[in-house]
């Protein structure tokens, strides 16, 4: 049985969004303090986190980017608050979905379901996938989830490793915006697709010598995006 921890400081809906969880087949722990939730996060028992941004101790946004240096689990993070920034800051720290209260639990655990299942076909087809990717400077090892430019490691989040990893699997072809939500996210329509817009501009500034003149990663106006380089040189295990 997969655990999830849910860290929510209302025990109301800590307990109705359990309810649904366990419905679903999974087991689901509660914690109502950031500091507690991000000490239980941090132990690696868990399948999927489900955050929400206000807590007391450590906010949901501190959880996440501790969280996010070891582990690459999904992040899902849920909030009453609606701007735009918040979003921004939330998948920018590396969280794979940012929900907004009010929403109704089936919805949640229709988003659990599905990052989940994302989670474990994508770690379910490593193997199938070269050692290493290397574009010039640029070399992407899909099985550690590492990246290198020049021979200095880029850090990435895991869904920024992801994008990077899908386009350079298909160089020169561009793809909208809608297609890498669909492709990279898996969640069709349940989402948005300015998370693309987000982590493009984040990638490019971890890996592009100039961010605002991409070498590798290039937008084709009113198109989408492409990975601009040749077939990679590929190294197998």
């Amino acid at each position: 049985m997969k655990k999830i921890l849910l860290v929510e400081d209302d025990m109301n809906i800590a307990e109705l969004e359990r309810d649904y969880l366990e419905a679903d087949g999974f087991a689901v722990d509660i914690s109502s303090n950031g500091d507690d939730g991000k000490r239980l996060a941090l132990s690696g028992n868990y399948s999927l986190l489900l955050l929400d941004v206000m807590l007391p101790g450590a906010d949901g946004f501190v959880i996440c980017r501790d969280v996010r240096k070891t582990l690459d689990i999904p992040i899902l993070m849920v909030s009453a608050r609606l701007e735009d920034v918040d979003k921004i800051r939330a998948l920018g720290l590396g969280a794979d979905d940012y929900i907004v209260k009010p929403f109704s639990p089936s919805e949640l655990a229709a988003r659990v379901k599905a990052h989940i299942a994302r989670y474990e076909r994508l770690k379910g087809d490593v193997q199938t996938i070269p050692a290493v990717l290397r574009f010039g400077e640029l070399e992407i090892q899909p099985q550690t989830h590492r990246v290198f430019v020049g021979g200095r490691e880029a850090h990435l989040a895991a869904r920024e490793f992801d994008l990077l990893l899908f386009l350079a699997q298909h160089p020169q072809i561009v793809f909208s915006k809608d297609v890498l939500y669909d492709r990279v996210w898996g969640l069709d329509a349940m989402g948005n697709t300015s998370t693309v817009s987000v982590h493009m501009n984040r990638l490019r500034e971890k890996i592009e010598p100039i961010p605002a003149k991409p070498r590798w990663l290039q937008t084709v106006w009113g198109a989408g995006y492409r990975f601009n380089g040749e077939s990679a040189v590929t190294d197998s295990v």
